[in-house]
């Protein structure tokens, strides 16, 4: 799976929020100062080139759905990033929230009851 740009990312979370539609219909979710219609147009024809949407012609215009799922995404880009950044260590990567102060004690028990409780399921 492809990286995607920042600029990709931001549309993709719009086209997983909204589902199949049309460029005009993601361009309404933008937030303002929205991007102009032919900006997004070419983003959305770039994620369909890297086949994280699909497209069907309807007349003059396409209707986009995603191709991939939004978890599916966040799963492949956080291994990456906990393999390229963090020695493909979790706890190496929550250390560095502790570090930085990022993550409360509370924060961290929370954490550690999920741990827990993933731990107990059959």
């Amino acid at each position: 799976m492809e990286k995607l740009t920042i600029q990709e990312e931001e549309a993709m979370r719009i086209i997983w929020y909204k589902g199949s539609g049309f460029i005009k219909d993601y361009l309404e979710s933008y937030p303002e100062p929205r991007l102009p219609y032919t900006t997004l147009a070419s983003i959305v024809k770039n994620l369909e080139k890297k086949n994280y949407v699909s497209s069907r012609k309807y007349g003059n215009v396409y209707k986009y759905s995603p191709s991939i799922q939004e978890e599916e995404y966040k799963k492949t880009f956080m291994s990456g990033f906990v393999r390229n950044y963090f020695k493909n260590s979790y706890k190496d990567l929550v250390a560095f929230f502790v570090n930085e102060n990022a993550l409360t004690p509370e924060e961290l028990r929370e954490l550690a009851e999920m741990i827990e409780r993933e731990n107990l399921k059959p």
